[in-house]
């Protein structure tokens, strides 16, 4: 609870929800008191650089973030957005721990009157009609990116006629994100690959690594031990990417007879393409955890000015990009941790 405490502290800055702002001057930002309910921030680069960027977007409209962390745990998280109504905050943004176990949340905000914006994390299908915008980027769409990228340097590494064995490491069996990301990035390999009918494409059964370095890198070593005609190697986030690395180095397949795309746009894979553009890894597909944070603390403005014309489908996706060798330098920033939208 002292780290709780503490985080809500260091990101509220030094104002307290200010009820003395008019309502005139919060329609602006100005004096706005944003609660945000975060599904958990320790460990996580991710989720750090997410709140990071509403912080930002909040000091430069004038808003105050009251920020509680949940630590993963869904009680918590119920009990968190209670407090925040208490407090008399005049918007919630909820980083969702549980699609519907944040059911009493959501209930409880509609009846207090405040509106609700999720981000990153979305809410079970019966719950969004109680929301005002849903933010995140599209995962279908960003995993096409690194499908269509790494469809094009198989084809200039491999060249245009025979098979190419392709494996897919997500986080968790029958996860969303691992089917949305990988479903996304066959689309865009497929939609390269139609035009080349001398290639075979071999997609073998996803593997699972928990969104862990150290969970990946066994199902990885096993797939490429057992496959070493493997070519594509696609991993469903940066994070992964250490033990995914290690996995194929073990079972001999590090070089240039392998492409790695991954997916997040971590500043790490972006300075590895730099560093050595000709690797392995060729493609990280970015999801913006700064500019989604962003863009979440706008829309927390746009619900408290009743303005669903700025989320007319409750749902609003950020633009995504896709970083390879070629344009790393573009998107390379030492002090950041994820890629950003460029201004």
């Amino acid at each position: 609870m002292t780290a709780v405490a503490t985080a809500a502290i260091m990101l509220s800055g030094c104002r307290a929800a200010d009820d003395s702002a008019s309502d005139a001057d919060k329609a602006s930002g100005d004096g706005l008191v944003i609660g945000w309910s975060q599904r958990g921030i320790s460990g996580s680069d991710w989720w750090k650089t997410l709140v990071e960027g509403g912080q930002a977007e909040a000091d430069e409209i004038g808003a105050t973030i009251e920020l509680l962390d949940a630590n993963g745990d869904t009680v918590r998280q119920n009990a968190d957005v209670q407090t925040l109504i208490t407090k008399g905050v005049d918007v919630v943004i909820m980083n969702t721990n549980d699609p519907i176990g944040v059911g009493p949340s959501v209930q409880a905000l509609k009846d207090a009157g405040i509106p609700l914006v999720t981000v990153n994390s979305n809410l079970d299908a019966s719950l969004v009609p109680d929301t005002f915008c849903y933010v995140a980027e599209d995962q279908e769409a960003t995993g096409a990116l690194a499908g269509e990228v790494a469809a094009n340097k198989a084809i200039e590494r491999f060249g245009d006629t025979g098979e190419i064995k392709l494996v897919g490491i997500g986080g968790f069996p029958g996860d969303v994100l691992s089917d949305l990301r990988f479903n996304g990035f066959m689309e865009g390999y497929e939609k390269v690959m139609s035009g080349y009918t001398g290639i075979t494409t071999n997609a073998l059964d996803m593997k699972f690594g928990e969104w862990k370095p150290d969970k990946a890198l066994g199902p990885i070593r096993d797939v490429a031990t057992a496959n070493p005609d493997l070519k594509i190697v696609y991993s469903m986030s940066d994070v992964m990417n250490g033990g995914v690395v290690q996995g194929l180095q073990q079972a001999g397949l590090w070089g240039d007879g392998i492409i790695l795309a991954s997916y997040d746009g971590g500043m790490v894979s972006v300075k590895e393409m730099m560093d050595d553009p000709t690797g392995p890894l060729q493609a990280t597909a970015s999801n913006q955890p700064w500019d989604q944070g962003v863009t979440a603390v706008k829309m927390a403005l746009a619900a408290y000015n009743g303005d669903q014309s700025a989320c007319p489908d409750k749902t609003l996706f950020i633009d995504t990009t896709v970083v390879t060798p070629e344009n790393a330098a573009d998107y390379y920033v030492a002090e950041d941790t994820y890629v950003r939208a460029q201004d």
